[in-house]
């Protein structure tokens, strides 16, 4: 090399470790808000935990760029005005189940879970390889949000009962707490329903005021402490296959960012959106376990004839939402279309194996 391809080479070499030395205080002595609100209560295990820690994990990735602060439900606003606070820039981003916001739009529901929906698995492929995560970006582009899957808390219990469920009949007259599509599948089987966030039913279950109460599953319902109102714990639940949790974000805000910090984010939300599923699908049947040793939990299953009756309710209810709007129609026969297609290989690969494995193994 000569003189002066050496002093040119250097020349560059040098400017490089100045620009390295100087990026990362750069990226740190910037210090952009975001406010979180959320509609889960403070520390709940796997809902509130989960959200605390993506929150805190956006700040690490982006190395402080982002002054994240978290608010748990109450704390800034209610747990359902998340929703508004977000979409009106009061705050940046909410971490929920988007089924609440049904009332602005039905289609919102798909994006947490449908009564005979998709489960964790097949929700992930639907969003990020058949067009859903697209179905998505659209739905909230119209309430200026952007909106990616950041949790799921897998197949949900049927609920929490002070009778036994013997029929759908048994339905008529019961005041449950239940929200989303699946409220309104029960509201078809004569059911009233009531909308309370999480932090209000174990209240409202105790005190009378409803009769019945479905949350999530026995972790998160174990610290909750339901099984103090209601002994009678019914399984499969039909309501949420498969609840993906979503972080929602201010669109003008997140695409005013760099795009650095958006994918870092997006990864942030991917990341959790996997580890709260495996936390949930490691506690769950500990807990479970512990609600019918420690608290005689009495574990039922819902029938044949509840189901079909589930069913019946279920296709009234779609049968409405696709009346809605165009967006509506699309979504339902997207997810319809996601539903057959990695159903119909789940029903070749996964179920028969786990039905075998249990046979072989003495496990049923």
């Amino acid at each position: 090399m000569d003189r002066r391809s050496f002093l040119r080479t250097s020349a560059l070499g040098g400017s490089a470790v100045a620009a390295a030395s100087l990026a990362t205080p750069a990226i740190t002595q910037t210090r952009v808000p975001m406010v979180v609100v959320t509609t889960w209560p403070r520390d709940l295990p796997g809902l509130g935990t989960g959200a605390q820690r993506l929150a805190k994990r956006i700040e690490e990735l982006t190395d402080g760029y982002l002054a994240v602060e978290y608010y748990a439900a109450g704390e800034r606003v209610g747990a359902f005005d998340s929703f508004d606070a977000v979409a009106s820039g009061n705050a940046q981003a909410y971490h929920a189940a988007d089924y609440y916001w049904k009332g602005k739009h039905p289609a919102w529901s798909y994006f947490t879970a449908v009564p005979f929906g998709l489960t964790y698995v097949e929700q992930n492929a639907w969003l990020h390889h058949m067009g859903g995560q697209q179905l998505w970006d659209e739905l909230a582009d119209g309430f200026g949000l952007k909106c990616f899957a950041a949790g799921n808390t897998g197949l949900q219990m049927g609920g929490w009962f002070n009778k036994e469920i013997n029929d759908p009949e048994d339905f008529k007259g019961l005041k449950m707490r239940i929200p989303g599509p699946g409220g309104d599948m029960m509201a078809k089987l004569g059911t009233s329903v009531v909308s309370l966030p999480g932090g209000q039913i174990y209240e409202n279950l105790v005190s009378g005021t409803i009769d019945a109460a479905e949350w999530v599953g026995p972790w998160n319902d174990w610290f909750l402490k339901f099984y103090e109102a209601a002994k009678f714990y019914y399984w499969p639940g039909v309501h949420e296959p498969g609840s993906t949790l979503s972080m929602g974000f201010n669109k003008s805000w997140f695409t005013s960012q760099p795009k650095w910090v958006q994918l870092v984010i997006e990864a942030a939300c991917t990341e959790e959106n996997d580890k709260m599923m495996a936390e949930f699908n490691a506690n769950n049947g500990l807990y479970l376990q512990r609600l019918i040793r420690d608290h005689g939990v009495q574990l039922r299953r819902f029938n044949e004839d509840v189901y079909d009756g589930f069913g019946e309710a279920a296709e009234a209810v779609f049968e409405e939402v696709v009346q809605h709007s165009d967006l509506a129609r699309r979504t339902h026969e997207s997810f319809l279309a996601a539903r057959a297609a990695v159903g119909g290989w789940m029903n070749l690969s996964d179920v028969p194996y786990i039905l075998e494995r249990n046979r072989v193994l003495g496990l049923d």
